[in-house]
């Protein structure tokens, strides 16, 4: 098992759910080692509720549950990445919606300054 980097956030780690057919980020949840072995075990996304203070499966009671198709961590091993297939009617947030990110942000108007890819921008980004 890869050793997840469970103390930077007091015991938490960020665990990201995407739909392994479309690519469609889902939703984003926390997960510590009990609820991260869970999920392991059960092959079903298990998070840890912060504001419960318990675990939960995601989908127990509306049937939408999360099956763990992969699994991967970021380079300092401090977040997770599922790619999951939904079960139920799809419908992943609480909302009634397939994903949590549904609500745009207007960001202000774009500066001037180096395009996406530009050699400059590239060298500043890496060395940021």
């Amino acid at each position: 098992m890869e050793r997840i980097d469970f103390e930077k956030m007091d015991g938490l780690v960020p665990g990201i759910v995407q739909d392994a057919r479309t690519g469609e980020v889902l939703m984003l949840g926390f997960l510590n080692p009990t609820s991260y072995a869970r999920t392991l075990e059960s092959g079903f996304v298990t998070f840890w509720s912060r504001t419960r203070q318990k675990l939960w499966m995601k989908g127990e009671t509306s049937g939408n549950r999360l099956r763990v198709v992969s699994a991967s961590t970021d380079c300092d091993n401090d977040t997770l990445l599922f790619r999951v297939e939904v079960e139920g009617d799809g419908l992943v947030c609480h909302e009634g919606t397939v994903s949590c990110f549904t609500r745009p942000i207007t960001l202000p108007p774009q500066r001037q300054g180096p395009a996406v890819g530009d050699p400059g921008l590239d060298a500043e980004v890496s060395r940021g």
